[in-house]
């Protein structure tokens, strides 16, 4: 395979990545995606939203009645399930649609309307799960050994019976439920805040040229290799949070109490349990996260110290965590080339798993490239009854083929999930849905690090420092930054559950305490970073965060089981992804290896993160700048 730093184009990457960007008729159709295998036309679609309108408000009719009987709730499940299906249809297609060039205005109202009627449908079924609690004792399982059908439901049953004790009372969830858009002020006032009102100053780049900051630019700007703009763009995000540090300190403050406020309704112990509740996770998997973090933020301290030597520092600022120690060489990876790239690093997966991957390829599951009025980003998005798709706005780099296999892991989980499972478990929990897309970026690492070995000297010794000093930030910011994050929020609501203040300047305080034990002394501590925590708008979310770290971790663990060749491992995984969420989350992944209530899983991706770290020392320290000679 020719490597991935030699400058080549095709006529239709040229198109696509230099000068003006096109507009979406301009690129051929092999590189869009092929929506009219959902609807052949806009007209097909308000014809099934017409049709389907009336059968969402019928939903509504059937309170009261749909737990009467084992007949009368095996027909409310189908007409559900059928009802849900085609709503996920009109949904996935509008929204899509839409995304194509959010310049049609058409497009958009396609999606309005379809979020509207997936509203109405949520309101229409909000009796089904009180009434399913409200039976009595034993009922379900009567209605069971009354109508064999029902058995398929039994795990979904089983779910909802799970949450029994942490019911209330009708009049009881009445009130709460009155009470969520009042639990929503702090999170909605912190992203009016952040995304509308507040204003961030103007910066010099590289150039000279004047850039307003904003949290979008900030990115880009932290890269540069000028330390002058890294350091101005840093300041202007941070001083100017501190500015507002008492009205966000309130705001966050008022979300950690509305989460202990509702964990307490609901009788659980803390808030932490009644955030984990929901995916069965017990708070030993939460403490593998932070414990790990801990007991190995040593090898972040050891990264960080080549961090300045490669960067020619005496020690580091928060502000040089994220300029490259490597530059990935101008890069222009043909589009066709880039898929043979994927498909050669994921062949460990199997022929099946290569020949479905290859039929995304060839079938249009995918809209590659930029146009104007695209959304921006890459997903993968579809839903049951539907193929999966695809959204890429490719521009020729290594990154982008990481953003292929990463977007075609979601699918095939997808693919595998839907095709396997019937449709009350087809879709995968969130706790899941990040390995499938993760382990195709561990594969992918691997196959770029064996196939670089072939190389010129100089060229391996280029494509080995890229790569791994890709993996290194991965681990620093998908790892350990998110451990970080999920270390907060624990001790945030633990403080809150003892009755102590969460002042601005107490999670300042923590905020830097924190910085410090994750980052180790190569890195001084400096007034702005403190302010950070008020950045994160995950934490609106509480306990959401530690998720990034258990599907790293479980990829990191299936990409190694398999490329070592481990008995079963590559059957064991296929496994996996065609589980969906058909058990518990926790129980699907050990079944498929790899036991996240055990510290082993933790502890060898700490092991691979030491041999990586290892071998970009001895790469990096080979002469002095060397990532930027």
């Amino acid at each position: 395979m020719r490597s991935f730093w030699t400058p080549f184009q095709t006529v239709n990457q040229a198109a696509a990545s230099v000068g003006k960007v096109p507009e979406r008729t301009d690129i051929e159709e092999k590189y869009k995606w092929n929506l009219e295998d959902i609807y052949p036309s806009p007209e097909a679609w308000e014809k099934s939203f017409a049709d389907l309108t009336p059968r969402v408000n019928a939903l509504e009719s059937r309170a009261g009645k749909a737990t009467a009987s084992a007949g009368a709730l095996l027909a409310f499940l189908r007409e559900e399930e059928a009802v849900s299906k085609e709503l996920g249809r009109l949904c996935v297609y509008a929204h899509m649609k839409s995304h194509e060039d959010l310049r049609v205005t058409r497009h958009q109202e396609l999606a309005d309307r379809a979020e509207n009627l997936s509203m109405r449908h949520s309101a229409a079924v909000s009796f089904f799960q009180p009434e399913i609690l409200a039976l009595p004792e034993g009922q379900i399982e009567k209605y069971v050994a009354e109508n064999e059908e029902l058995a398929l439901y039994c795990f979904y049953f089983l779910e909802i019976l799970r949450e029994k004790e942490h019911v209330l009372s009708r009049r009881e969830e009445e009130l709460l439920a009155q009470t969520q858009e009042i639990g929503s002020v702090a999170q909605n006032a912190f992203t009016m805040l952040t995304d509308a009102d507040m204003k961030f100053p103007t910066i010099q780049d590289e150039n000279g040229q004047d850039v307003e900051l904003t949290e979008e630019r900030y990115y880009k700007l932290s890269r540069s290799k000028d330390r002058s703009v890294r350091k101005a763009a840093f300041e202007g995000i941070h001083n100017t949070y501190a500015v507002y540090k008492n009205a966000i300190g309130a705001l966050y403050a008022g979300s950690v109490k509305k989460d202990l406020f509702y964990a307490k309704a609901r009788h659980y112990s803390s808030s932490l349990e009644s955030a984990l509740f929901s995916d069965n996770v017990p708070e030993a998997v939460y403490d593998n996260v932070v414990n790990t973090a801990n007991a190995h933020a040593p090898l972040l301290h050891d990264y960080m110290t080549l961090r300045a030597r490669v960067l020619g520092l005496e020690a580091l600022r928060f502000y040089d965590l994220n300029v490259p120690l490597s530059e990935e060489p101008l890069t222009c990876i043909p589009y066709e080339e880039a898929l043979e790239m994927a498909a050669a690093a994921l062949s460990p997966l199997g022929e099946d798993y290569g020949a479905v991957l290859r039929r995304g390829f060839t079938e249009r599951w995918i809209d590659v490239y930029e146009n104007q009025g695209k959304r921006k980003g890459a997903y993968s998005w579809g839903s049951y009854g539907t193929r999966p798709y695809v959204l890429l706005n490719y521009n020729g780099t290594l990154r982008d083929v990481f953003t292929i296999v990463h977007e075609m892991g979601h699918s095939l989980h997808s693919w595998y999930s839907h095709g396997t499972q019937p449709q009350v478990y087809a879709d995968y929990t969130i706790l899941l849905a990040e390995v499938a897309s993760t382990t195709n970026e561990a594969l992918l690492l691997e196959h770029l690090l064996r196939e670089c070995e072939s190389k010129p000297e100089a060229q391996r010794l280029a494509e080995r420092k890229w790569l791994l000093t890709h993996y290194l930030d991965m681990m620093r910011t998908t790892f350990f930054r998110q451990a970080m994050f999920a270390e907060f929020e624990r001790e945030t609501h633990r403080r809150a559950e003892a009755g102590e203040p969460l002042a601005p300047e107490r999670l300042q305080e923590l905020w830097g305490e924190l910085c410090a034990k994750y980052h180790g002394p190569a890195v001084i501590l400096n007034d702005p970073i403190r302010m950070e925590w008020a950045r994160i708008p995950h934490f609106y979310s509480a306990f959401y965060v530690y998720k990034y770290v258990t599907g790293f971790t479980a990829a990191g663990a299936f990409a190694r089981a398999i490329l070592c060749g481990e008995d079963g491992a590559r059957q064991r995984y296929l496994d996996f992804l065609k589980s969906g969420a058909s058990g518990f989350s926790l129980d699907i992944l050990k079944k498929a290896g790899v036991d996240l209530k055990s510290p082993e899983p933790f502890e060898h991706t700490m092991a691979t993160f030491r041999e990586k770290l290892a071998e970009a020392k001895e790469l990096l320290t080979l002469r002095k700048n060397l990532a930027f000679t």
